[in-house]
């Protein structure tokens, strides 16, 4: 059988979708041998990469999600600034969230400090904010680099790594498709930014629109991308209903991206040789 490569987009609470395709890959008994990962694409590759399969991670995180106290305690948390911050530099800081955080308060157990400890290997993708770059980590230090894929700005700190500022991978490459060329006979990429709306009329929250916009510039980077090199298999779980922070609503992304899963099943046994 050929060898198969994952890359998984960004898309904020969409990203839970991801979910799905790993179970129909489990389900088939097929294992990337190369794993990229954007935003929360690099969160979920990360777990899948350390061992957790698909059905673990549906557990994981439709725990969380049903437990909203809890989801709001470790929010809370994750802070980057402190009241006394509101003197200092204003309420911008205060209510900005810490990367380093985040990770540490959201991500499983299994996941490893050093990219060397995981089963697949993974490259995780930020981007460079006055180099205005995308960035590529597939060694050294796990936890930062994943910290830095989500680090959306105005929402959630930049992180410092080698001297470079960096912030959501989503900037500069949201569908990392094209940094596993070569590393296998198929590559399979998963999108779940979700399609536009002809019909929606509804004015989002400031977070919502920072983080919609965010998606709107990475569906023209991805179409772009598209034009020179294209996946082997694009997926695209529909789930472009649910908001980019609907974090809570992990049962119903789940339950929505379960259609997805016959279609790459069949797709994927015909490009891989059975």
């Amino acid at each position: 059988m050929k060898s198969l490569a994952l890359a998984l987009g960004g898309g904020g609470a969409r990203g839970i979708a991801h979910i799905a395709v790993i179970e129909a890959l489990d389900e088939m008994g097929v294992r990337p041998v190369a794993i990229a990962g954007t935003s929360i694409g690099a969160l979920i590759g990360a777990a899948y990469a350390s061992g957790m399969s698909g059905r673990d991670m549906r557990r994981y995180v439709i725990a969380l999600a049903h437990d909203r106290s809890e989801m709001f305690r470790r929010v809370l948390a994750a802070r980057a600034g402190s009241f006394t911050s509101l003197f200092r530099q204003g309420f911008g800081a205060a209510t900005l969230l810490d990367a380093e955080k985040l990770c540490a308060k959201f991500l499983p157990e299994t996941i490893p400090d050093d990219f060397s400890a995981l089963q697949i290997p993974l490259i995780v993708l930020a981007s460079d904010l006055h180099r205005r770059e995308p960035v590529a980590f597939s060694h050294g230090p796990l936890k930062p680099a994943l910290a830095a894929s989500i680090a959306l700005p105005t929402l959630v700190r930049p992180v410092l790594i080698d001297d470079r500022i960096l912030i959501d991978g989503g900037a500069t490459n949201p569908l990392p498709f094209d940094q596993l060329r070569g590393r296998a006979d198929v590559i399979v990429a998963v999108d779940i930014s979700g399609e536009g709306s002809e019909d929606r009329r509804d004015i989002p929250n400031p977070w919502e629109c920072l983080v919609t916009t965010v998606l709107v510039m990475g569906t023209a980077i991805t179409r772009e991308k598209l034009k020179h090199v294209a996946p082997d298999l694009m997926v695209r779980p529909k789930v472009g209903i649910f908001r980019t922070l609907d974090f809570l609503q992990a049962s119903a992304i789940l339950r929505a991206a379960e259609p997805a899963k016959l279609e790459i099943k069949d797709r994927l046994a015909v490009l891989l040789g059975g």
